[in-house]
């Protein structure tokens, strides 16, 4: 796995006085929230202050003081060392499954993992296969991560 990962990108300003507006690739808005710092193209910038708008994070970062500032990271990719991710035994990052087969309860394959899709109830997984499934990630649903297989059991119901 590599030691930095894609958190985000800013897509825009927020108000005058140099807060950006990042989407989010992680989790969630509130899971990068937990981080103190990420990294500009290798540099790292210190999260001084983040709050959550939508699935966005707003977020004002160490040097970027104005709206100039702020408007000339438009554009740029965030990342985050992997060792300052909050996570426990057993837990992944949602872009460390991208690219995992997905398996039914028998084994059968349901496709492969493209994404993930955050919704008020509960974060979908976007498998495909020889069509499109959104799986929510939820126990009832995600039997277990197998990393060393790169496989995801999951329990299918009929329309998902």
């Amino acid at each position: 796995m590599k030691e930095y990962v894609e958190a985000g990108r800013i897509v825009n300003t927020h108000g005058v006085n140099g807060e950006v507006k990042i989407e989010v690739w992680l989790d969630s808005p509130a899971f990068f929230r937990k981080f103190k710092r990420l990294y500009l193209g290798g540099e790292e910038k210190m999260i001084l202050s983040a709050r959550e708008h939508k699935q966005f994070l707003i977020a004002r970062l160490e040097g970027v003081n104005d709206l100039n500032a702020a408007m000339a990271l438009k554009g740029r990719v965030v990342e985050v060392l992997r060792a300052d991710a909050p996570l426990k035994k057993g837990e992944f990052l949602v872009q460390d499954l991208i690219g995992f087969t997905v398996v039914d309860e028998e084994g059968n394959t349901v496709g492969t993992m493209t994404g993930a899709e955050e919704t008020p109830a509960a974060m979908l997984y976007v498998v495909r296969g020889e069509r499109e499934h959104l799986i929510p990630a939820v126990p009832a649903f995600l039997l277990g991560i197998d990393a060393e297989k790169e496989q995801i059991r999951v329990h299918m119901i009929e329309g998902l």
